[in-house]
Parts: C-alpha cells; sequence; structure tokens
C-alpha cells in the first residue's frame, strides 16, 4: 500500500503522486518512512530525498524546509528541490565556482559569508546528486 508524497517549494510543486518509501535529510540524519508511519512533524536539513516507487528509485537534492508525515500522506515542504534528472551539472559547477570565488575574496560582512557558504553547500549537493545520477542512471531494485 503505497503513501502519497508532496514535494512543495516557494515557487513550484515539485512531485505529487504515490511512493512505497521515502529517505529524507532529516536536520539530525536521515529519516525514512514507510505507509502507516506515525504523524511527524520535523525540520528538514541539506541533502538527499530519495523516494522508491514499484522497484524504482528518484532522487532530489533538497535543502532546508519542513516535513509533515500523516499516516496517508507526507509533505515536503522544502526553500528548494532539485529533480536529480533535471538538475544542470554545468550550471551547478558554475555555481560553485562563484561561490568558492566568494568565500575566497573574504567577505567582511557575516551575511554575506553566510550566503557564499550556503550557495556553495546548495552547490556541491546539486553537482553529487546529479553526478551520481549521471554514473547510475535511474535506479531500478527488483
Amino acid at each position: 500500500m503505497p503513501i502519497m508524497l508532496e514535494i512543495v517549494t516557494p515557487e513550484r510543486l515539485a512531485y505529487a503522486g504515490e511512493v512505497d518509501a521515502v529517505v529524507l535529510p532529516g536536520i539530525d540524519g536521515e529519516l525514512g518512512v514507510l505507509p502507516h508511519h506515525a504523524p511527524l512533524v520535523s525540520t528538514l536539513g541539506v541533502g538527499e530525498l530519495r523516494y522508491r516507487v514499484g522497484g524504482k528509485e528518484e532522487t532530489f537534492a533538497i535543502a532546508g524546509g519542513f516535513l509533515q508525515v500523516r499516516p496517508d500522506k507526507v509533505v515536503v515542504m522544502a526553500e528548494t528541490a532539485d529533480l536529480a534528472a533535471e538538475i544542470d551539472l554545468e550550471k551547478a559547477q558554475e555555481a560553485r565556482r562563484e561561490a568558492e570565488r566568494a568565500l575566497e575574496t573574504g567577505f567582511t560582512e557575516g551575511a554575506d559569508l553566510s550566503a557564499a557558504r550556503a550557495a556553495l553547500q546548495q552547490a556541491l549537493l546539486r553537482i553529487r546528486v546529479a553526478e551520481r545520477r549521471h554514473r547510475e542512471g535511474p535506479r531500478h531494485r527488483g
């Protein structure tokens, strides 16, 4: 029996569909959710969200937000959510280079430094997710 998964960002509905299982980056580590999971509200970290449908696994790069688990539905409200297959590796690598340059110039303001670190973290996550997808292709599990 599947569970409904919705992944929402401020810009769009990134995914909506039934899944067999979902693994998310919680603030304190990975969280696994199966159908009939106990209700839960949690803060999301930065990392990979993986879901499985009928032996096929897909991956999103997720950055921040919140998770709500109900017995019949998982709602992910993320700051960003990028499907691995849709990540432009060249753009992600350029974003990493820009963030590294910003950090190297040594911003004096704390907000600028924090923004550069966050941009670097997000770029590295997108690169990792995109490269793994490119290397492995869509995953199928029997």
